[in-house]
Order: C-alpha cells, then structure tokens, then sequence
C-alpha cells in the first residue's frame, strides 16, 4: 500500500512539473517574473515616473546672503538639493508663528536628508540680524545644518521675494502688521534650481503651496488671504517626490 501510494504522489509531481516548468520558464525569458506577484497585484510605479507631473514654473531667482551662523549662503549652497523657500521676519505678530510652526514639520521629516535644504528670507533684515535670527531658530528648536534663516539688503530681498520667486513682500502702514506684509506661501525648488509644483484639478500649476494650514488632504483650504492652494500635506509629498528624482 505505502508502495502504491508513493508512486500516486510521484505521478502527480510529474504530472505538476510538465504543466508548470514551461510556463516558468516562458515567464522568465519575458521578464515577466517580476512584475507581479503570487497575488497579481502590480508593481506600484516609481515616485520618479510621478515627477513628471509636478511643473516646472521657472528658475529660481540667484541669491548671495548671509544666515543665521554668519556664513555667506548663496543659491549654489542649494544646488544638488530639493528646497523650501519662504520670507518672514521674526517678529510677526500674525502669520509667520504658523508658517514657523509648519516648516519644522517639514524639517523633522526631511531634515536629515543630506539631498534637502530650507532657506527662510528674512523681509525686515534691519531689526534680523544674524544674532537675532540665530536666537529665533534656536527658539523654534530648529536642528538642521540646511535650514538656513538668510538676512541682507532689504530692496536686495524685496526683489528676490517679488520678482525672483513672485512671492508678495513689502512694507506696511496698516495697523496690525508690524510694520511689514507678506505672503504666506512656500515655494518648492527642484536639484537644478527649477521652481516646481502640481497641478490643481483642473490641470492648471498652483505655483505655491500656502504655509498656513497642513489639513489639506482633501483639497485646497483658506489660507487667510482669500486664495486657495494645497498646504503642507502636499509639499511634503511633492518634496518626497523630488528627493527621489
């Protein structure tokens, strides 16, 4: 019986291995070995395939300023690196505290990433001097080496904000404002100095992504100033994004 028994079992391997060697095999000449698995389920595509659909706006604006550390920083330290770019100044009464608050969520999740870097322009560079831009980074428990607060010239900086980056900045009269006015948006910068972003629903660029709010999986929210665009949610991905360009 134990005889009969082994050669029902040996039949029925000889009988597996003829139906299924020759299709491992074909799968094999066809490369087809790896593109699926036993549960058929695809491969997902490469983030660098996804990187095709984030725009290229334009080039960032060339840049030589000092930071926080007291070390001349220019759009060359960034080259190689995907980047954030904001303008603030640290004695906002309104809206920079949360845009300060927003970048570090950026920072604690790309921070350590050698390939990344955030550059914070100063727009009252009389009152941020390096020593005051080194003590509000130390008070927003900022940690990377490539997050650098950048101070100079002011109409240097007005014209790197609005005509290098097209991002608002000025001087206010208006009670409430301290003396300054800004947008608070960040723009995304690629490896090679291209200001990049994604697509709204309609197809068109959102060019920049508001500083002001993170819960924006579900769409665009307010950002204070009567516009809508995608927030933190979405750079982070897009910085991920970029990062594996």
């Amino acid at each position: 019986m134990k005889n009969k028994s082994y050669i029902g079992i040996s039949f029925i391997i000889l009988v597996f291995g003829i139906y299924a060697i020759p299709k491992i095999i074909d799968r094999v000449k066809n490369n087809d070995i790896s593109v699926q698995d036993r549960l058929n389920v695809p491969v997902k595509e490469k983030k660098s395939g996804e990187a095709k659909n984030l725009v290229k706006i334009g080039n960032a604006p060339q840049f030589s300023l000092t930071d926080q550390n007291g070390k001349t920083i220019s759009n060359k330290d960034f080259e190689g690196k995907v980047y954030v770019v904001e303008f603030f100044f640290s004695t906002c009464p309104s809206i920079c505290p949360v845009m300060n608050q927003n970048m570090l969520m950026i920072e604690d999740e790309f921070g350590k990433n050698k390939n990344f870097g955030i550059a914070s322009f100063t727009i009252n560079p009389t009152n941020d001097t390096p020593e005051v831009l080194k003590k509000h980074a130390e008070q927003l428990g900022v940690t990377s080496p490539n997050w650098h607060f950048l101070t100079g010239d002011q109409d240097y900086i007005y014209n790197i904000a609005n005509k290098g980056f097209n991002i608002y900045a000025g001087e206010s009269k208006k009670e409430g404002d301290a003396g300054f006015e800004h947008s608070g948006y960040f723009a995304l910068v690629d490896k090679k100095g291209n200001i990049r972003s994604r697509k709204d629903k309609s197809g068109n660029p959102i060019i920049f992504y508001t500083g002001l709010n993170y819960k924006d999986k579900e769409g665009f929210q307010d950002d204070l100033q009567g516009k809508y665009k995608p927030g933190i949610h979405a750079i982070k991905e897009d910085i991920a994004i970029l990062l594996d360009e």
